[in-house]
């Protein structure tokens, strides 16, 4: 029963997603306080409805209800629990619901939040999201319909695919989602202030809140489905430039270039037009990541959907939402008034270079995923027989992006430290020299402890030691007392400034240490070691300074899958660092072999092993590798999300934006 419930919600929350996509922009257009006053209640109960059919397929899949074909497909009786609940999105129907209900609970948490947002602008930001809702809940319902019944019901369900069967598996979904659909409020809000022909800098202090929100958790999103490939897959790397790790970077790019555009617009009522074209393009981005993972044009261990009925369907989408909003655009972006100037030299200028550098980033990334896909599309279109096949790679993706993301990276610290609307560029070089000079000697300093390695990766960890002094460098100025840090009782006014100073400057601060700690974790991945190698019980092999032996091989019985581990000794000569067991296992329910990395953390580093294969006689071929300082890949994310965190509890993002008494800048209603 509770099943039908499910289903019964999602076609009722069909219907008021119909409802909130035209009373409340028609409201609007008329000017009738009566229509635009329905969105808000509208969007609380469509997200409930939405919420009850997500919550009635969860526990037919926790118990076990094999009537549900989403749940023989996708689950098993022997599952652990935590994995039967993360089999709700692990799969394309389940995995669309959550992109909904997170669509859903967005657009309600606006309707919650938007008490103090002008009516008009409230309505049409609901309506687009309305719209949006009501596309994907169509899909849903018409092609990847999670409560589709069987008859009669097998006794055992199929099983999860085993390389979803993880704890970052379970974590990394619903992050993504949240970052991708997050962004879908900055591109309502475009939509809506485009509808009602007004744009101002009120506006850009109410959309910030909610693109710092879905930026947090995309970056944290990434950072985890990276995190998961370089354990789970057993290849040993963390980035792989795949399509469908580019669908999630390109968002990410320009949703970065969005949040600085936004804090120029807030600050200086600069950038209206560029604003609302990143806003409307950050989401079209996530769109187009949707399309590739779930429309069968990818293989992956990502893409769920193999029915081209249902790539035509989100390409419809596709059409419609990016080639709409970008029509509104072309119509009502002429009409916006041009807000305050500035100073080339100067933190807006600064903030403008960053948002050219990143869209430049992310166009290169656009092309070298989209392209080989065009390709193929156009000429088996001219030749079923034969398309031309290519493949970008790291290659093309390094030679690309690499260029534009270093300079950008160099520039951080001075834009950071710039004043606004006209700074001092020499006075900033002045202050950022400590920093570089460390910086410098850092480079020197890496570079004579490994000399006769890779020159490129002390470059590297120096630009990382450059972005966190040079941010650190902003925090110390605006913390100094008169007279220095070291005069009598000076040290203690520094630590009360420091701690008096906005939020938002320490996440900004924490923010880019973050992306320096990534670097220098990128950076030092050029001096790993790897050893392929095949062990005798009681052997040991060399591996980057410490020495690996192979105890011996053993099975193992999981819940639902049986495994053959190797069991491994790392040692610091007589020490024993720790034990690794890397292993194969083998899911019954799916007669499927995978690969389980063992890892073991030292210090910053890591000593990694994945099983090849396993011999009769107790021989393992293995793959060994050595990653020094591979952790800060992903402790740099975290220290990103966390900057971000600091900027969203700053005191005026919590407040929000007063509505002015006078009128702002507007174009004519139509």
């Amino acid at each position: 029963m509770i099943v039908e419930v499910g289903h019964y919600a999602l076609v009722l929350a069909f219907a008021l997603s119909l409802v909130l996509s035209v009373i409340p922009i028609w409201g609007v257009v008329a000017r009738d306080g009566v229509l635009m006053g329905t969105a808000r209640p509208v969007a609380l109960v469509m997200a409930a409805l939405v919420a009850v059919s997500f919550v009635a397929l969860t526990a037919a899949y926790v118990t076990s209800d094999f009537s549900v074909v989403n749940v023989v497909q996708n689950s098993h009786s022997a599952k652990p629990l935590v994995y039967k609940i993360s089999g709700v999105w692990s799969n394309h129907e389940g995995s669309m619901l959550l992109w909904v209900l997170i669509l859903a609970v967005f657009a309600a948490a606006v309707a919650v939040r938007g008490s103090g947002m002008p009516q008009r602008l409230l309505a049409g930001v609901l309506g687009a999201q309305g719209a949006v809702a009501a596309a994907f809940l169509a899909f849903i319902l018409v092609t990847s319909n999670p409560f589709a019944r069987l008859s009669p019901a097998p006794f055992e369900g199929q099983g999860l695919n085993p390389l979803l069967q993880d704890p970052g598996l379970a974590i990394h979904p619903p992050l993504l989602y949240l970052g991708y659909v997050g962004f879908s409020i900055a591109f309502s809000f475009a939509v809506g202030a485009l509808i009602e022909g007004r744009i101002d800098a009120v506006w850009a202090r109410f959309v910030r809140p909610w693109t710092l929100v879905a930026w947090i958790f995309l970056t944290l999103g990434i950072s985890m489905g990276s995190y998961w490939a370089y354990y789970e897959l057993g290849w040993g790397g963390w980035w792989f430039w795949d399509p469908v790790e580019n669908a999630s970077l390109m968002p990410w790019l320009a949703g970065t270039a969005l949040l600085h555009s936004t804090v120029v617009m807030e600050k200086r009522d600069a950038l209206k037009v560029w604003t609302i074209l990143l806003s409307i393009l950050t989401f079209s981005l996530s769109l187009i990541g949707t399309f590739l993972v779930r429309s069968g044009v990818l293989t992956s261990v990502h893409a769920f959907a193999t029915d081209p009925t249902r790539g035509t369907f989100i390409l419809a989408i596709l059409i419609i939402f990016i080639g709409g909003s970008l029509a509104l655009f072309a119509w009502r972006a002429p009409m916006l008034r041009q807000g305050g100037i500035f100073a080339p030299v100067s933190r807006e200028g600064a903030l403008v270079l960053n948002n050219l550098f990143l869209a430049a980033s992310c166009a290169t990334v656009f092309v070298g995923t989209l392209y080989p896909l065009a390709l193929e599309a156009v000429t088996g279109w001219l030749d079923p027989a034969n398309p031309a096949k290519i493949s970008v790679g790291a290659p093309f993706f390094n030679l690309t992006f690499l260029p534009l993301a270093i300079p950008l990276l160099l520039a951080v610290p001075f834009g950071q430290s710039l004043a606004w609307k006209r700074g001092d560029l020499l006075g900033v070089a002045q202050r950022l020299v400590t920093a570089g000079v460390l910086a410098v000697l850092v480079t020197v300093a890496v570079l004579a402890v490994t000399w006769g390695g890779p020159v490129a990766a002390p470059l590297g960890i120096g630009l990382g030691a450059w972005l966190i002094l040079g941010s650190l460098t902003e925090i110390v100025t605006r913390s100094r007392p008169a007279g220095g840090f070291f005069a009598s009782g000076n040290l203690g006014k520094a630590l009360s400034r420091a701690a008096g100073l906005p939020r938002s400057a320490w996440g900004t601060a924490l923010a880019h240490a973050g992306i320096g700690l990534t670097v220098i974790g990128i950076a030092a991945t050029a001096w790993g070691v790897e050893r392929i190698v095949t062990m005798k019980p009681g052997e040991t092999v060399d591996l980057g300074g410490y020495q690996v032996r192979l105890d011996g091989v053993a099975p193992r019985n999981g819940p639902d899958y049986r495994e053959t581990v190797a069991r491994l000794v790392v040692l610091d000569g007589s020490k024993v660092l720790g034990t690794l067991e890397p292993g194969k296992r083998i899911f019954a329910a799916r007669n499927m072999p995978t690969s389980e990395a063992g890892l073991l953390t030292v210090g910053l580093g890591q000593v990694y092993a994945s099983v090849a294969e396993i011999e009769s006689d107790g021989r393992a071929g293995l793959r060994l590798y050595w990653k020094p300082l591979v952790l800060l890949i992903w402790l740099g994310s975290v220290v990103m999300a966390l900057g971000g965190g600091l900027s969203l509890l700053d005191r005026r993002v919590r407040l929000g934006a007063p509505v002015r008494s006078r009128a702002p800048a507007a174009v004519p209603a139509e």
